[in-house]
């Protein structure tokens, strides 16, 4: 199976004819209505079966899609107000990972998460969602101004992983990310976390300690990538799709080993399909949690945090 092959490919090309015939159709002296009609239905039996029982790795390519909304679409949807906040008070300011004070509906929260950009000129600039030191940094900055002023933390992941570049290194990579596991760790407010596509390794770990983790259901959460994994174990990053399968890394599997706390609806075939809707599911998953969690006491939020990770990594046949 070729890894770069897109599994829906099919299901664009009938989209293409569609949106080719509706442009001729435009012509008052050409009617396509009877293809079109026909090929709508070609397209949705053909969205149910494919969409119906997707393997790990088409999840993945899913996860990955250019369109699916990134961080600053979820703060126009769903926040009605963000003020963001720059540096680490160290070194700089990371365009990779952003965050501010944001309100949701009534309730004021911090929130930090990974941007990934459109274009080719914006992911260069936001280094493809990959932070930096800084970055982590940023956004221990504000979770400790969270703590100051008693606002929940709400995070956002999107990222294949912390960037592994030498400057990164040698700037403190490691000792970023664990500083930050270790403060949310005992941070004495909510930390609401969902994984809206990528969650790579300690990239998504170092933001991704929380009381609730949630995540989309078209979102990955892994230790490794899967063609990472293919070219450690096999040397052949053509086996990815093999790797995807073993690594456990959907929703419905990190749910069911309880490393996530709850599952975020999509629309068929993924967020990119349907923007809108899943802003809305995200947002009153969102608020369903914070309302939860505002009811703990700070020592009840860090004893229930403890038990919780405590508990993720018990042996059981997984397999």
């Amino acid at each position: 199976m070729d890894p770069q092959k897109d599994f829906d490919q099919e299901l664009k090309d009938i989209e293409a004819k569609i949106a080719e015939l509706k442009l001729l159709a435009k012509d008052d002296s050409v009617r396509f209505g009877t293809e079109i009609a026909q090929l709508e239905k070609e397209k949705a039996d053909l969205e149910t079966s494919l969409y119906a029982n997707l393997s790990p790795w088409q999840i993945v390519q899913i996860a990955r899609h250019p369109q699916r909304p990134l961080l600053r679409d979820y703060i126009e949807g769903i926040f009605s107000e963000f003020i963001e906040l720059h540096g680490d008070r160290r070194f700089g300011d990371d365009a990779g990972l952003i965050g501010g004070l944001a309100t949701i509906e009534d309730r004021r929260a911090v929130l930090i998460g990974h941007q990934k950009g459109r274009t080719v000129e914006d992911n260069v600039k936001m280094n493809f969602g990959m932070a930096n030191p800084e970055g982590y940094r940023k956004a221990l900055r504000l979770m400790k101004l969270a703590e100051k002023f008693r606002l929940p933390v709400i995070s956002f992941i999107d990222t294949p992983g912390a960037y592994p570049g030498l400057d990164a290194e040698a700037r403190g990579q490691a000792e970023a990310i664990a500083a930050n596991l270790a403060a949310m760790a005992s941070l004495e407010v909510p930390i609401i976390v969902i994984v809206t596509g990528e969650g790579g390794s300690g990239g998504a770990l170092g933001i991704g300690m929380g009381d609730s983790v949630l995540m989309l259901a078209y979102a990955v959460y892994s230790v490794i990538s899967p063609e990472g994994c293919a070219s450690i174990l096999w040397r052949d990053g053509a086996k990815a799709p093999e790797a995807a399968a073993a690594l456990k890394i959907t929703a419905a599997s990190l749910l069911e080993m309880g490393v996530v706390d709850d599952i975020v609806p999509e629309p068929l075939g993924g967020a990119h399909r349907d923007p809108q809707q899943t802003l809305a599911n995200v947002k009153d998953a969102l608020i369903k949690r914070l309302k939860k969690h505002a009811r703990f006491s700070p020592k009840k939020l860090v004893e229930t945090r403890y038990e919780k990770y405590a508990d993720i990594g018990r042996w059981k046949n997984w397999w």
